[in-house]
């Protein structure tokens, strides 16, 4: 075999599935989404399911969709790690 099963490639690994992987986890994750408008910042689940709204100016900050939730424009995000 020219492809080493025991030892993938990380790139191989995040195009697998994520059950089919060698140590299995979501694809999903969290992130911190900032308002365009007050510059609050926002913990979002990245799969969500519902119309998150800021606290702030109660402006929408996604729109639920089949999978990955759509940030509205001008909002910026970025992953978190723990």
């Amino acid at each position: 075999l020219a492809v080493d099963l025991l030892n993938p490639s990380a790139e191989s690994e995040k195009r697998a599935h994520k059950l089919k992987r060698i140590v299995p986890r979501p694809n999903s994750y969290f992130m911190d989404v900032k308002c365009s408008g007050c510059l609050n910042i926002t913990v979002v689940f990245s799969n969500s399911q519902t119309v998150v709204t800021c606290p702030g100016c109660s402006a929408v900050l996604c729109q639920p969709t089949g999978g990955l939730a759509r940030l509205t424009e001008g909002c910026s995000f970025r992953k978190k790690i723990n």
